[in-house]
């Protein structure tokens, strides 16, 4: 405990409780009677004690600075009962609490601010009655550090049902639990959003099943008096608005070298594709789209090795993708005639398309019809299974995991 604490009377509180009197008015000088004379069989009440049994100690103690917002602030009460405790910032806002079952400490419900001026003011009563105060004022800290968080949601944006939220810090996060209980989720129709530290610095949220369509959701971040690490703190309280659109799930069989694209239960597309080659073969799983890059350079390097015949540098067209390590569906336009017959792709999923990328080839089609966070999965293909933890691949870790 930093400094000292306020006790009772004994710190200057105030007493509250004056004494009784007498029985019976005094006598006046020189006169006949009255109720309380020597005759008089009435008792005398005995006063009540001035100083109450019970003191208040306060941590911080009175006057403490760069106070840490979170399980430094304490009330109890020795000899007695706390009977009121108000913790209050300059404009006058309580801080929610409670009181301990038997009456004798109190702690804030969940972190103050930082930077923040507070005043304690609290009230104990003992076994008689007998009621002392005790008041103190502490200043939270300002953070220093900034734990640089960000995530992959812009406002009010509307994603697609396989639509995972990942969250980055620019610092690895060592208090995790009181991370997690700063992030969370309010959707329309109830939908419950679970979190799963995929590393120190990446935090990723998703339902146990893809979203419904046309849900409505905002994060609630709540991260600005938290200590994400010892002398770091969140740095952001804010509302994060999006929207969940139309369902739209698609299959790729590397086997029959078909996609087919279900929108909203229905089948509405089935479309020609190839897959990764053998030795290149795609991952198989369910990948999510995490970007649309439109027109997008690609090379063999760090993929190929140089003098194998498999390098390429290529421009290609309409690319969407799915993983951090390069997996993107695509425009191809010269692959040609194997397109529907063969796998003949260094990993990636290819629709057929002109060079430049025409919006009427099905590529063109796929592409704009797709949306951020749609669903994109690979069945019969050799490859393994692609890491939860590659792109926004977290649904193929099993709910009891994740």
């Amino acid at each position: 405990m930093r400094g000292g604490f306020a006790v009772g009377a004994l710190a200057g509180a105030l007493v509250l409780m004056a004494t009784a009197g007498c029985s019976g008015p005094a006598k006046a000088e020189g006169g006949t009677g009255g109720g309380g004379g020597a005759g008089s069989s009435a008792t005398a009440t005995p006063p009540k004690p001035t100083v109450s049994a019970a003191t208040i100690a306060i941590e911080p103690a009175n006057g403490t600075v760069d106070v840490k917002p979170s399980g430094t602030v304490k009330v109890t009460a020795a000899g007695g009962k706390l009977t009121s405790v108000k913790v209050t910032g300059p404009d006058g806002t309580q801080v929610p609490g409670a009181l301990t079952a038997d009456g004798t400490g109190w702690a804030p419900g969940g972190p103050l601010l930082v930077g923040t001026a507070y005043t304690v003011d609290a009230l104990a009563e003992d076994a008689q009655g007998v009621v002392v105060n005790a008041r103190s004022s502490f200043t939270t800290l300002t953070p220093e550090k900034d734990a640089g968080v960000s995530d992959n949601i812009a406002d009010n944006e509307t994603y697609g049902v396989g639509m995972i939220v990942s969250v980055n810090f620019d610092r690895a996060v060592k208090n995790k639990d009181a991370v997690l209980a700063g992030i969370a989720f309010e959707t329309s129709d109830g939908t419950k959003v679970k979190g799963h530290w995929f590393s120190d610095k990446r935090l990723d949220f998703r339902p146990e099943n893809y979203w419904n369509a046309n849900t409505k959701v905002t994060i609630h971040y709540k991260l600005k008096n938290v200590e994400t690490a010892p002398g770091v703190y969140g740095g952001v309280d804010k509302d994060e608005p999006f929207a969940i659109g139309r369902s739209q799930v698609s299959t790729t069989d590397a086997a029959t070298h078909r996609m087919t694209v279900f929108r909203d239960g229905q089948q509405v597309d089935d479309i020609p594709i190839t897959a990764g080659k053998p030795g290149f073969d795609t991952w198989s799983g369910i990948m999510v789209v995490e970007a649309k890059e439109g027109t997008t350079r690609m090379t063999s390097n760090g993929i190929t090795k140089e003098g194998s015949g498999d390098e390429y540098d290529l421009v290609v067209p309409h690319a969407m993708r799915l993983t951090d390590s390069g997996t993107y569906v695509h425009g191809n336009s010269w692959t040609g005639s194997k397109i529907g017959r063969s796998n003949e792709s260094h990993g990636c999923i290819g629709v057929t398309d002109t060079k430049t990328g025409s919006p009427s080839t099905d590529a063109g089609k796929l592409y704009d019809s797709t949306l951020v966070g749609d669903v994109f999965k690979v069945v019969n293909s050799k490859s393994d299974q692609v890491s939860p933890s590659n792109g926004l691949s977290g649904w193929n870790l099993p709910w009891a995991q994740w």
